[in-house]
């Protein structure tokens, strides 16, 4: 999961620490349009089909199967056909002409004299080729093809796992927005309760007017909270909307059990070789090394079986008189044949093909050192999920005994300012003790969830993250 997708989730826990210049926010979907609602799961599998990476990862795919069927016709033979017919002059000239495309040519005896009166004239054919032996060369070109369809599955099943690991941070960022929403909507009904009795007391002069003032600035400080926590909570639905490829769109979700304890079990290791960006890359190696096979094939001979069928027909006669009419426009002289052709490579080629050899075995040694550190990066991912696991367990163990203390101090020191025995600081202290209290107890059962979740992608899968949460959500432990 990428660094930057798990901070935001934690940034959470921040909000009511480092006072941002801010401005209010709406925090809930807008009531005069329909509201998409998602389970986890759901949004899930949601953005797996819909979102548009996954669509483009599947047309790679189709593009890539195509190229194996594109392929595989090279073992097909061939057959050519043509016909033609033409107006020209029929003088010819002895003499040879070195190959090229521009000077049109022309069979038959030279004639005594030049003319520049045409005859028609007409040809038609048709070429049988087939290649029955060509030492592996497209096999080979089928393989290469292959590998290129492998790698597009490969990164098929990558782009899947992010837009998954995406979703997830998006919900599990939205519901902890959620929860500091409620931390401070409460923080900021408890400072009402505690202001309308401070203004009591100090109306009938029994505290001193500082004492009424302090709460006033406490109120205010904790509705900018709760501002601020409504933009954070507005800002992640949109973050949430977007990476369900529904931006502009309303939604909502459903927690299911994540606002409960998560399971003290954690998703066994699975060996990091078949995480899909370690497939991924080691389809890329497959692919430099099917290109290179195909290479190590094209200095070989083709061979081929060819058989044609041809008719020719000209209006020009041997003797140097001419046909009129429509003689010529009809075949005159059919012709068959049949043979074996070997086609020897070009044999100044040898350097060029050396040196493409050498490219092609260089990037394989790229892609194979790709694929260590991938491992490598794969590895310290997996690490550090699980030192981070272990880390948001020991806190989730502590926050309730830290809420615990909080209530009960707040409670008190209320108490103790009724009785006149504590002043309005000790109050307002006790309350955002509380507060800060309420939001690390909810925020720390969801950073175990999210965790949970990190270290399931960390090796390749969130099922494992999904099978917990299912089984959270029927009681099972």
């Amino acid at each position: 999961m990428p660094a930057n997708k798990r901070n935001n989730f934690f940034c959470l826990i921040s909000l009511f620490i480092l006072p941002l210049p801010v401005c209010l926010a709406q925090s809930s979907p807008s009531p005069n349009r329909a509201v998409k609602t998602f389970t986890l799961e759901d949004a899930i599998h949601f953005a797996e089909t819909n979102y548009p990476a996954i669509r483009a990862a599947r047309e790679q795919i189709a593009a890539a199967q195509a190229g194996v069927t594109l392929a595989r016709t090279n073992y097909l033979p061939s057959a050519n056909s043509v016909w033609q017919s033409n107006r020209a002059t029929a003088n010819n000239i002895f003499g040879l002409l070195l190959p090229q495309s521009v000077i049109p040519s022309i069979s038959g005896p030279v004639l005594p004299a030049t003319s520049n009166q045409s005859v028609w004239g007409s040809a038609a054919g048709l070429l049988f080729s087939w290649e029955p032996a060509d030492f592996g060369l497209r096999r080979a070109k089928v393989d290469s093809a292959r590998a290129a369809e492998n790698r597009s599955a490969a990164d098929d099943a990558v782009t899947h796992l992010e837009v998954a690991v995406a979703t997830t941070d998006a919900f599990l960022t939205l519901l902890a927005a959620r929860q500091a929403v409620h931390a401070a909507q409460a923080d900021v009904e408890r400072r009402e309760i505690l202001g309308k009795s401070v203004h009591v007391l100090v109306d009938n002069q029994l505290r001193p007017g500082a004492d009424a003032s302090r709460a006033d600035a406490d109120l205010a400080l904790a509705r900018t909270n709760l501002i601020r926590a409504q933009q954070q909570e507005h800002i992640s639905r949109v973050v949430f909307a977007e990476t369900l490829g529904l931006a502009g769109t309303d939604v909502d979700i459903q927690p299911g059990p994540l606002l409960d304890s998560p399971p003290e079990s954690t998703p066994a290791a699975a060996p990091l070789s078949s995480h899909p960006i370690a497939a991924a890359e080691q389809a890329r190696i497959n692919e430099a090394r099917a290109r290179e096979h195909i290479l190590n094939r094209t200095d070989y001979p083709r061979i081929y079986f060819q058989s044609a069928l041809a008719g020719r027909g000209s209006g020009a006669n041997p003797n140097g008189t001419l046909a009129g009419g429509v003689n010529g426009l009809g075949l005159e002289r059919e012709n068959w044949a049949a043979g074996v052709t070997i086609m020897f490579p070009n044999l100044f080629d040898f350097s060029a093909l050396r040196a493409r050899k050498h490219i092609e075995a260089a990037n394989e040694r790229a892609e194979v050192a790709r694929y260590d550190q991938t491992m490598q990066s794969l590895t310290g991912q997996r690490e550090q999920a699980q030192a981070a696991l272990e880390g948001a367990r020991a806190v989730a163990e502590n926050t309730p005994i830290e809420l615990h203390a909080a209530r009960d101090s707040e409670t008190q020191a209320a108490a103790r300012y009724k009785a006149g025995l504590a002043n309005i600081i000790e109050v307002a202290d006790a309350q955002s003790l509380l507060a800060q209290a309420e939001i690390d107890d909810a925020l720390a059962r969801l950073a175990v969830w999210h965790n949970l979740a990190a270290l399931a992608a960390s090796q390749g899968s969130l099922e494992p993250f999904l099978d917990a949460v299912r089984q959270k959500s029927t009681g099972g432990h």
